[in-house]
C-alpha cells in the first residue's frame, strides 16, 4: 500500500468522476492522509469509488490545476461553436432572415444559460463533493443557482458548471436552424429558456453515476445522445410543428437560394476547429494518462472528419453532375464529426475514418430524404445530427473494446471485438430512451408555447424578413427572387393602419393611393394580404403553391389596376423611349425598342 498526500482536496475528489464520467474505476491499491478530517489514513479504491474519481490513483494540486486548465480552455473553444452555428445558419438562410439568425444564436447562450444556471446543472449533476447525494437514476439533486464559497471546491464546481453550460447551448442552438425563417423571436426566447429541461435529464442518465443508462454501460463521451440526438430530435419536432416555409415545396421551384455560401464554409470551419474542443475536451483533463486519450481524440476526430468531407465530395461529384456541391460537403464534415462523438477516445484512426465516411453518406442521403417527405430543414439539422447521432451511438457498440488506457469508460467489447450484442443493445437502448423523451417533451414544450404565444410568424412578416419585423434593419435583396416580395409585403404590412385611420409617411403616394383601395376592402387581414398577391382562397390554398414567382409578381403589379391600364402604360413608356432615343440619335428610330420594356 502506497500513501498519496491529498491535502485540501479529500472533499473535492468528487468533481473529477462527474465529470470524467468514470463511477466504478479499476484504482491500483493504495492509501491516502485524508488531514483535517479527522481520520489519519483511508483506503484509496474506496474512497475514491465512492467519490467517483477519474482514472489513476495518484492525485495533487497540480493535477487538478492541469485539469481545470485544460476542462476551462476546451470550454471556451466549445463557446466559439455558437459563432460556427450563427455563420452557417445565416448563410443558408435567405439575406432578409441573416440577422435574426444570428441574433436566436445570442439568445440560445443568454436564455438557455441562465436556465442551466438556475436549474439545469442541479437537475443534470449530483451535488459535487457533499456527503449527501441523491443516487437517483432518473433526475439528479445537485447545485441549483451554482455558487461556491469553499476554497477547496471553487474550482472543481465552475470549472465543471461552465464546460457543461457549453454543452447544454449547443443542444439548443441545433435547433435554431430547424425552425428559420419561420419562427417568433418571443416565442424563440421562451423556447430557448425551458429546453434546458429537455436537455439535463439525458444529461444525467448518460454522465451521472448515478444515471440510468450510465450504470447499464453506455458509452457517449462527447454527447452524440445527451447533446446531438437531443438538439437533432427537438428540430425535427419543431420544423414538423412549423411546417414549411411559403412555397418551399411549390410544384416546379428551386431551391431556396443560400443567403451566402461563403459565410456557411467559414461557418462550418470554425464549427470544426470548436469540435476538436468538443472532443478532446471530454476527457476531462491531461493528467496522468488522460492527456493520451486526449491526443486519441483529436486524432480521431481529424481522420473521421477527413474521410467524410472526401465521402461529400465524391458523391457531389457524382450527384451533381460533375459538380462540387457546398452543402455536400459542409454536411459530410458536420456529420462525421457527429458520428465520431460517442467513441472519441476510444477509437483507432482507421476506425475514425470508417466511421466518418459512414457519417457522411448518413447525412447527405438524409438531405435527399428530408426533402422527398417534404420536411423544411433549412441547414439540414435532422440529418447531420439526428441521424449522425444515432450512428454514432451504434458504431461504439460495432467498434467499441475494452481500453488500458480507460478501463472504466467502457466495460463491455463491441461487436467486432468479440463482445456480442451486449454492448449494442446498451447504445440502441439508450438511442430509443433518449430520442422518446426528447420527442414527447419538445413536443409539450412546443405546443405549450405556440398556444400562447404562436410559434409560426404571419405570412406578410415572413414575406417581409425577421430583419426588417423583428429588428427593423432593411437588407439588400436580389432584385430577381424577393424585391418584389419585400416591396409588396411592405405595403400589406401597413393596411391595418390605414384601417384606422394611421398614417404611413414612409410610402409613396403611388403606395398610398393603392392601399386606400386595399382599406376599404371588408375581409380579415389574411385575406386582404391574399387578395393583394392575387392568388384565391381555397380550402387547401393550393392555388398559391401552383404559381410562379414572376406570375405572383404581375398578380402583385395589377392589383390596383385592370391589365389593359398595364398595357396601355407600357406602350405609352415604349414611345416615350423611343422619342427620347431618336433625339439622342439625331433620327427617328421607329422600330427601336427599348431592352426589358416588359419591366415597366
Amino acid at each position: 500500500m502506497m500513501n498519496v498526500p491529498v491535502a485540501g482536496v479529500s472533499k473535492d475528489l468528487g468533481y473529477l468522476t462527474n465529470m470524467s464520467g468514470s463511477c466504478n474505476a479499476a484504482i491500483v491499491p493504495a492509501t491516502a492522509i485524508v488531514p483535517n478530517t479527522g481520520t489519519p489514513s483511508v483506503d484509496l479504491p474506496d474512497y475514491l469509488r465512492n467519490h467517483t474519481p477519474v482514472y489513476l490513483p495518484s492525485i495533487s494540486l497540480n493535477t487538478r490545476w492541469d485539469d481545470a486548465t485544460w476542462i476551462l480552455t476546451s470550454a471556451f473553444i466549445i463557446f466559439t461553436m455558437q459563432s460556427g452555428f450563427g455563420l452557417l445558419e445565416s448563410g443558408s438562410v435567405s439575406q432578409k432572415n441573416e440577422v435574426n439568425i444570428m441574433v436566436k444564436n445570442a439568445v440560445d447562450v443568454l436564455f438557455g444559460g441562465i436556465s442551466y444556471w438556475m436549474f439545469g446543472y442541479g437537475l443534470s449533476f449530483d451535488k459535487i463533493g457533499s456527503d449527501f447525494k441523491s443516487n437517483h437514476p432518473f433526475v439528479a439533486v445537485g447545485e441549483f443557482f451554482v455558487d461556491e464559497t469553499n476554497p477547496d471546491r471553487v474550482g472543481s464546481v465552475f470549472s465543471h458548471f461552465f464546460f457543461h453550460a457549453s454543452f447544454a447551448t449547443t443542444a439548443t442552438t441545433i435547433v435554431s436552424g430547424a425552425m428559420a425563417e419561420r419562427t417568433k423571436l418571443e416565442a424563440y426566447i421562451l423556447f430557448s429558456f425551458l429546453n434546458t429541461l429537455v436537455y439535463c435529464f439525458p444529461a444525467h442518465w448518460v454522465w451521472d453515476c448515478s444515471g440510468w443508462l450510465k450504470t447499464m454501460g453506455v458509452v457517449d463521451i462527447a454527447g452524440a445522445g445527451a447533446v446531438h440526438l437531443v438538439g437533432g430530435v427537438t428540430g425535427l419536432v419543431a420544423t414538423l410543428m412549423l411546417k414549411p416555409r411559403t412555397g418551399r415545396f411549390r410544384s416546379g421551384a428551386d431551391l431556396p437560394a443560400m443567403g451566402s455560401p461563403t459565410n456557411t464554409i467559414f461557418g462550418m470551419f470554425m464549427l470544426w476547429w470548436g469540435w476538436l474542443g468538443f472532443n478532446c475536451g471530454s476527457t476531462y483533463g491531461i493528467s496522468q494518462n488522460k492527456w493520451k486519450l486526449a491526443a486519441r481524440s483529436a486524432a480521431c476526430t481529424i481522420t473521421a472528419s477527413i474521410g467524410g468531407g472526401m465521402t461529400a465530395i465524391v458523391l457531389s461529384y457524382l450527384a451533381k453532375r460533375r459538380k462540387f456541391d457546398v452543402t455536400f460537403l459542409i454536411n459530410g464534415v458536420l456529420g462525421s464529426l457527429v458520428s465520431i462523438t460517442a467513441m472519441c477516445a476510444l477509437a483507432h484512426p482507421w476506425e475514425g475514418y470508417v466511421i466518418g465516411v459512414v457519417g457522411a453518406l448518413i447525412a447527405c442521403s438524409g438531405c435527399f430524404l428530408t426533402e422527398r417527405l417534404k420536411i423544411d430543414d433549412p441547414v439540414s439539422v435532422v440529418p447531420v445530427h439526428a441521424l449522425g447521432a444515432i450512428w454514432s451511438l451504434l458504431s461504439v457498440g460495432i467498434f467499441g473494446r475494452q481500453d488500458k488506457l480507460a478501463p472504466q469508460l467502457i466495460r463491455n467489447s463491441g461487436l467486432l471485438a468479440g463482445g456480442g450484442f451486449h454492448l449494442l443493445g446498451i447504445q440502441a437502448l439508450a438511442i430509443v430512451s433518449i430520442g422518446s423523451w426528447t420527442a414527447v417533451t419538445s413536443f409539450v414544450l412546443l405546443k405549450l408555447i405556440d398556444v400562447t404565444l404562436g410559434l409560426r410568424v404571419p405570412l406578410h412578416e415572413e414575406i417581409l424578413g425577421a430583419d426588417l419585423v423583428e429588428h427593423s434593419i432593411n437588407g439588400t435583396y436580389d432584385k430577381n427572387s424577393r424585391e418584389w416580395r419585400d416591396r409588396d409585403g411592405r405595403l400589406i404590412m401597413v393596411v391595418e393602419r390605414f384601417k384606422k385611420g394611421e398614417s404611413a409617411d414612409e410610402l409613396n403616394p403611388q403606395d398610398i393611393r393603392r392601399l386606400r383601395r386595399m382599406s376599404k376592402q371588408r375581409a380579415s387581414s389574411e385575406e386582404t394580404m391574399k387578395s393583394a398577391f392575387g392568388f384565391v382562397r381555397t380550402e387547401d390554398s393550393s392555388s398559391f403553391d401552383q404559381k410562379s414567382d414572376a406570375e405572383l409578381a404581375d398578380d402583385a403589379r395589377s392589383i390596383d389596376e385592370s391589365q389593359a391600364a398595364v398595357t396601355h402604360r407600357r406602350r405609352g413608356m415604349d414611345r416615350l423611349r423611343r422619342f427620347k432615343m431618336s433625339n439622342i440619335l439625331g433620327k427617328r428610330s421607329s422600330n427601336w425598342t427599348p431592352k426589358h420594356s416588359a419591366n415597366y
